[in-house]
């Protein structure tokens, strides 16, 4: 296998691990809520896949293309793989998971839907709320 294609295979390997966290972190927060685990809260998690999330339903609604499917493109056809059947067995696996066939305008939906979707379950199921800085009061002033 060429160093080229081996570097698409891991692009693809990332991209699934992009999507898996887009989208099982959202199955975990709502899972989590049910079951209390107070991690889901933490502000940190909530706001990092928040942004995951909202960069490619941006990317859609703006109709660029994910860099990630971009290089693993541009690697592939360094490798000499020019059609699907070209691509390695984990290579099509990953690709049968993370891609789908739909028009343009069936992704964009999807990507800015579940964009609405994560901004909906951050305000009805709120991340922790920021502990006051010690030597402040209550007022927000330090005290003298």
């Amino acid at each position: 296998m060429s160093p080229f294609a081996l570097a698409a295979d891991a692009i693809a390997l990332i991209h699934l691990l992009y999507v898996s966290f887009t989208v099982g972190g959202t199955v975990l927060i709502l899972v989590g809520t049910l079951l209390k685990w107070p991690w889901i809260r933490r502000r940190t998690f909530r706001f990092i896949h928040l942004g995951a999330v909202l960069v490619v339903a941006a990317e859609s609604l703006l109709g660029i293309w994910c860099p990630l499917t971009v290089w693993e493109w541009q690697l592939r056809a360094r490798a000499g793989q020019l059609i699907e059947t070209d691509v390695s067995f984990v290579g099509r696996l990953i690709r049968s998971i993370i891609f789908v066939e739909l028009p343009d305008w069936g992704f964009t939906l999807l990507y800015a839907g579940f964009g609405v979707f994560v901004i909906l379950v951050l305000v009805f199921i709120r991340p922790e709320q920021r502990k006051p800085n010690k030597g402040s009061t209550d007022n927000g002033e330090s005290p003298s």
